[in-house]
């Protein structure tokens, strides 16, 4: 019999038309190892080990280094495509590969979920303003068919297979709506080498991952999949030396935002011990409902139906469910517009605001890493709005002589923008999620990362949202400006990460101090040239823009 992949293994979808997906990635096709903490180009290793995941043999592949294995492409749920399209992740029918020859192959990453081009078209810009040629950035194929992870353990004598290690499972971002669990800053390689057993994680996007109609019970089907993937990794990750009782849920942006939805969710309890939440802090704010965004829903319904269909007709999900998702997408590109994707209240995997969550004492109790970088809205500023305008739109009852005094003195316009914003979207909702944190009884900690990159360019940029993930993979990619001082961060940075994900507090004894953050006035770790605790310098701010 012929070996087969996983993806032909579980897929109720044509495997010719997906086949060609997988020839794609950061390095054309081949089987992965990775040089320098980077996504460089891969190439096949052998031996090549093997590991059962719920009773399946699989194949992957070792490391340069010989320090760890990986295995990609690994299914977690059945492909959300025909009648599972806007359902509940199922877990994986065995019986499906009892027919299978072992192993199945787990060398290659899959298809990403079906997306645009935005953020594949960010990465390209951002190359691009460091001077350097976006057309080495490979853009990945996107399929329905994409409830995969990646898995990353280290191995070999220094790195005994008895014992238990921590794990990290990271949260892609890109506003539930576009990324990927590979994008080049999230091999978790160089990780795992920290004896960190590291799991990145797909979910349905945009509005195959959060679509509300009236004749669904459910409308956070990205949040469900990730939840599925955190029961399969419990399920799973003792057969790659994990322990499944020790846990850490990491992501950054929409990743992070769906960690703190994660923390109030009653399908997530005891899912995972710990969180490292890197600037998604907007959470906190509030959760729109399901019902409120029933009319998008019905109005994509209506778009790809027509009009008799714009109810709540439970027929026309399943005729939903028939259309390409190629349409789905085009449709909801118009539709969804301007508009944003979340989780919502749905009784079922989201059921009160945070701050609800807060007040009930419902959020779970868990050590948290949280924090933001110094700039995050400085490459999304509106040069032609103004602190009076953005004051009106975001917190009206703030006038600007409550808040100019802790906008730095020797700021530009530009510059008080970002402060405002960067406060208000990230380290205000952060600082409020950690002292919430603490008066649960759970531990958190709290950083700033300040470090910009060298040049006119990193100048010009600042600590950009995203501008932290290279130092916790250390995946500097080749065309940004890497010093001595990038490097010697980035060992703290993986330090102060993989010693959290083991004792649940990212203090060693290699690294400067991190002070437990405890509530107003507390010390957070400015992560950057300097590594030094101190109070936040946007608390003030917080404060006022609090009144």
């Amino acid at each position: 019999m012929t070996k087969m992949s996983p993806q032909q293994a579980f897929s109720k979808t044509s495997w010719a038309a997906i086949v060609l997906s997988l020839c794609f990635t950061m390095v054309a096709c081949s089987v992965p190892s990775w040089q320098n903490g980077s996504a460089a180009q891969m190439k096949q290793l052998e031996p090549s080990p093997l590991r059962q995941f719920d009773g399946v043999s699989y194949l992957g592949v070792s490391s340069s280094s010989a320090g760890s294995v990986a295995f990609l492409g690994v299914p977690f749920a059945q492909a959300p495509v025909g009648d599972l399209r806007w359902a509940q992740p199922q877990a994986l029918d065995v019986a499906d590969v009892d027919q299978l020859e072992p192993p199945v192959e787990a060398r290659k990453f899959a298809a990403a979920c079906l997306q645009s081009e935005r953020l594949a078209n960010w990465y390209k810009n951002l190359i691009q303003s460091f001077s350097a040629d976006a057309s080495t950035f490979p853009t990945p194929e996107y399929s329905e068919d994409c409830l995969y992870l990646n898995l990353w353990a280290p191995v070999g004598t220094k790195h005994p297979a008895s014992n238990k290690r921590p794990v990290l499972v990271f949260i892609h971002g890109g506003s539930n709506k576009g990324g990927w669990s590979y994008e080049p800053n999230y091999i978790g390689e160089q990780l795992a080498l920290r004896d960190v057993v590291v799991v990145s994680i797909a979910y349905r996007l945009g509005a195959f991952g959060y679509f509300s109609h009236p004749a669904l019970e459910q409308a956070n089907f990205g949040l469900l999949d990730q939840i599925e993937a955190l029961r399969w990794i419990k399920r799973n990750i003792a057969s790659i030396g994990g322990d499944p009782s020790n846990i850490t849920v990491a992501g950054e942006s929409a990743g992070a935002h769906n960690i703190i939805q994660l923390l109030a969710s009653p399908l997530a309890k005891d899912l995972f011990q710990r969180a490292v939440v890197q600037s998604g802090g907007w959470a906190m704010y509030g959760t729109a409902t399901k019902q409120s965004a029933e009319h998008t829903g019905l109005a994509l319904t209506s778009g790809l139906l027509g009009e008799s269909h714009a109810d709540a007709n439970s027929n026309a999900i399943t005729e939903l469910r028939k259309i390409s998702a190629s349409a789905v997408l085009a449709m909801a590109s118009e539709v969804y517009h301007g508009l944003s994707f979340a989780p919502l209240i749905d009784g079922d995997s989201v059921t009160q605001t945070m701050l609800q969550a807060v007040a009930s004492g419902e959020l779970a109790k868990v050590d948290l890493i949280i924090g933001s970088n110094a700039n995050e809205g400085l490459m999304y500023v509106d040069p032609l709005n103004t602190i009076e305008k953005w004051l009106s739109e975001n917190v009206p009852t703030v006038k600007l002589g409550d808040i100019q005094a802790y906008l730095s003195a020797d700021g530009s316009l530009l510059n008080h923008l970002d402060e405002l914003g960067t406060a208000f979207d990230f380290t205000c909702p952060s600082l409020m999620l950690a002292e919430a944190m603490s008066a649960r009884g759970g531990r958190s900690w709290v950083y700033q990362f300040t470090k910009l990159r060298d040049g006119e360019q990193g100048a010009k940029m600042g600590a950009y949202h995203g501008a932290e993930l290279p130092y916790v993979f250390n995946t500097h990619d080749d065309w940004l400006p890497t010093s001595q001082d990038d490097r010697m961060l980035t060992e703290s940075v993986m330090a102060y990460w993989s010693s959290f994900s083991q004792y649940g507090d990212p203090n060693n004894a290699s690294e400067v101090t991190w002070p437990q953050f405890k509530g107003k006035g507390s010390a957070v770790q400015i992560l950057g040239p300097r590594i030094e605790s101190k109070p936040h310098p946007s608390e003030a701010l917080c404060a006022a823009l609090a009144k």
